[in-house]
């Protein structure tokens, strides 16, 4: 089993990377292999939607984006972590997995999301919630946990006194364990759902 980690946190030690490594812990417990990307300090270009990656079958901006998508496609589960601006995911994030979702055309049916927010004091659910899109237009199933997934801090090292955000990391490693390892057992012996081709309806006469 293997998690791939997105920070998008521009601080390469702040509360966002305190939170995965909360996780990171039970992962190791668990048997499962983890390796986390950072963005947060990358320039990200937004999609152009020039469609080239239909063509070539990756983005046409060969970036930070193109060299994580192989190992999206080799991991059976994705967290992606984010601290909050005015309320919502920061915009490196949003542009990076516009581009990493839609530019890759491998099946992530049964891959397992997670997402995290990281905030001072609100906006925490509002990012979860855009976050968590990602996964359910793409077939994955979303791991959850006692609480929505999120910690609270301001400064560098103030998350690590959230004992109920530390708490909701852990029980989300935990159960994004087990759903990897239930799904895997399940694929082994039933296979994967029956798909149906795509009917496009786009609202249009």
């Amino acid at each position: 089993m293997k998690v791939l980690m997105i920070n998008a946190s521009p601080r390469p030690n702040g509360n966002t990377a305190l939170a995965l490594r909360e996780m990171e812990r039970v992962f190791a417990e668990a048997g499962v292999e983890t390796e986390t990307v950072r963005i947060g300090s990358l320039a990200v270009r937004g999609c152009i939607a020039c469609g080239h990656c239909f063509e070539a079958g990756k983005c046409v901006f060969d970036d930070v984006v193109n060299e994580t998508a192989p190992k999206f496609e080799a991991a059976d589960g994705l967290v992606v972590a984010t601290p909050v601006y005015y309320g919502s995911p920061s915009g490196t994030i949003e542009t990076f997995l516009d581009r990493l979702f839609y530019s890759t055309h491998f099946d992530k049916t049964m891959k397992v999301g997670a997402s995290v927010a990281v905030c001072r004091r609100g906006g925490a659910s509002a990012t979860f919630d855009a976050l968590n899109k990602y996964f359910t237009i793409s077939n994955m199933p979303v791991a959850s946990s006692q609480y929505w997934n999120s910690v609270h801090g301001r400064e560098q090292g103030e998350a690590a006194q959230d004992a109920e955000g530390l708490q909701t990391m852990r029980t989300l490693a935990r159960n994004m364990a087990f759903l990897m390892k239930s799904i895997a057992l399940g694929k082994e012996r039933y296979g994967l759902p029956e798909t149906e081709e795509h009917a496009w309806t786009h609202f249009i006469r």
